[in-house]
């Protein structure tokens, strides 16, 4: 039956180059030492903005996985079924090496083309990231801290997916997962009661036996994961894998599979240890050091996956406001909008430059200004860009009214996405207490953050204005703990303003400077100067 005519909407969003779109991710790629690997950027972009893997995406998420614990026959086997088009995607990022990039190249840039790979993975499909990411950053941990690593690394480090559950020395490709928090300490690691005891304690990466539990296991699938637990020397670090070298299942259980806000298509775990084997993994008493290479990068790939979430979303509302009419003009012709989306734009840039900024540094681990950076880098941005992206995706949910909220569009799942970068590895007070740590440690951390800042005076004087009031008041917030968010904050609004400012795009730059430092807007999106929109929208 035929009651009206459909117009007025927007075609749906599919078959489009991520990169072509990409005005910002451009800039900063061509500008920066990763400018070589733009072609394979570009044909990454155009096969994540296919139909094909756009659905995939979807069939993922409404088709979470199911935990089978026991076998026809009664047998425990803790497996984890999901659906094809999960394996499909993680084959994707393995084959395209978003798992190991930097670490399989030695070009300058590495860092940056997986960034801008995975971002582009994550926009459309952020689930299976979580071991995608768990692997990437497992890799310094592993090659430091574990006798024999290379057996492992050969296979961490390989393109081959391989999903099946058998053991890690017959695989050629492997995932690594990790497992830290229990339930009596969350956060607090140096809580947990799960105690390691040595089988044969003969020498360094002598195999243990683990008793306790773990209140969050993510990606329990994964061949092996990087754990904490209590010795007679306080908290060390183990791997331990699914399987034993004997070829028998290890002693580890799966109780069930959380049951989440987002993040659906990865299976996250809480699991028990009953004596199961692993492998002790740099010094007694010291698991938090040896976990915290692993944590760092993490953390760098939350970035990089808000951000991603926040592209997307921009992307859909700039192809929405192109097409559809309100009050007698297309949506991109209504100041208002315009306003609103020119807004969202300079946060995009913003994020997405000191996400670049950090990779950038990752690239020279050998230079100590660069690690000193880094050091405040990964939580600040970490705190901030995961912060932003909840708010962001409702700016970008209500351009579209209705059409936004419902489950049909993409924008419901890239909002149930965004809080898991905010709260995984520490949440936001958990960033802003590391973060004053590590000032009071080391002020000379914080002394190269400034002189980073300093570097773009001269350039804007919004900038230069705001820049000396915040150092004024720098003593007070070091030594004031209830206002770490908000020394965190601002650390982070400076950064992405001087980052802009080293892009030579003055009038992004300038926009932004005035939108996010010069005190004159609201707290809300929608505060561009006037002059700057229709550049800002062409530009994004």
């Amino acid at each position: 039956m035929k009651t009206h005519e459909v117009n007025n909407q927007s075609p749906i969003l599919e078959n489009i180059n991520l990169f072509e779109l990409d005005k910002a991710l451009q800039k900063i790629l061509r500008s920066s030492s990763g400018s070589w690997g733009e072609s394979e950027v570009h044909a990454f972009g155009e096969k994540m903005g296919s139909s094909q893997w756009i659905e995939k995406g979807k069939l993922a998420n409404v088709n979470p996985p199911i935990l089978k614990s026991h076998d026809v026959k009664g047998y425990q086997i803790d497996m984890v079924d999901f659906h094809p088009a999960y394996h499909d995607l993680m084959e994707l990022g393995v084959s395209n090496n978003l798992h190991a990039q930097p670490w399989n190249s030695d070009k300058k840039g590495a860092h940056l083309v997986r960034m801008a790979k995975y971002y582009f993975y994550a926009q459309n499909e952020a689930g299976s990231g979580c071991p995608i990411t768990m692997t990437f950053s497992c890799i310094p941990a592993i090659k430091n801290n574990l006798p024999a690593s290379e057996k492992w690394l050969a296979r961490i480090l390989s393109n081959k997916y391989d999903a099946s559950n058998k053991p890690w020395f017959e695989k050629d490709g492997l995932t690594i997962g990790m497992a830290m928090t229990e339930k009596q300490g969350g956060t607090d690691v140096r809580a947990n009661t799960t105690f390691a005891t040595p089988i044969n304690k003969t020498g360094k990466g002598e195999l243990y036996q683990l008793k306790g539990h773990k209140w969050f296991c993510s990606a329990p699938m994964c061949d092996a994961f990087l754990t904490l637990a209590q010795t007679e020397n306080g908290l060390s670090c183990f791997l331990f894998p699914r399987w034993k070298l004997n070829g028998t299942k290890n002693d580890f259980r799966i109780i069930r599979l959380k049951n989440k806000l987002g993040n659906r298509s990865n299976a996250s775990s809480e699991i028990e240890f009953d004596g199961a084997h692993a492998w002790f993994m740099g010094a007694e008493g010291k698991g938090v050091a040896t976990i915290i290479e692993m944590v760092a990068l993490t953390r760098f790939d939350c970035m990089i996956g808000s951000t991603a979430l926040m592209r997307r979303s921009l992307t859909e509302v700039l192809h929405h406001i192109q097409h559809r009419a309100v009050f007698g003009k297309k949506l991109i012709e209504q100041p208002l909008m315009k306003q609103v989306v020119a807004d969202l734009c300079l946060e995009l840039y913003g994020a997405l430059a000191m996400t670049a900024r950090t990779a950038r540094c990752l690239e020279n681990p050998t230079v100590e200004s660069a690690q000193q950076l880094l050091r405040l880098l990964t939580p600040i941005g970490k705190y901030y860009i995961t912060k932003r992206a909840s708010p962001f995706i409702v700016e970008a949910m209500e351009c579209f009214g209705g059409n936004g909220y419902v489950e049909d569009s993409i924008l419901p799942r890239l909002y149930r996405e965004a809080p898991v970068n905010a709260i995984w590895e520490g949440s936001g007070n958990v960033q802003c207490l590391d973060v004053l740590r590590a000032i009071k440690k080391s002020p000379a951390i914080l002394e190269n953050y400034i002189n980073e800042l300093e570097k773009q005076i001269g350039k804007n004087e919004v900038f230069d204005n705001s820049l000396s009031n915040f150092k004024k008041l720098l003593p007070y917030f070091i030594e004031n703990e209830y206002r770490a968010r908000t020394l965190v904050g601002k650390l982070a609004i400076h950064l992405q303003a001087a980052s802009l400012l080293e892009l030579n795009d003055s009038r992004i730059a300038d926009a932004f400077c005035f939108a996010r430092l010069s005190g004159k807007s609201g707290n809300l999106f929608g505060a561009t100067p006037i002059k700057h929109v229709d550049y800002i929208l062409q530009n994004t």
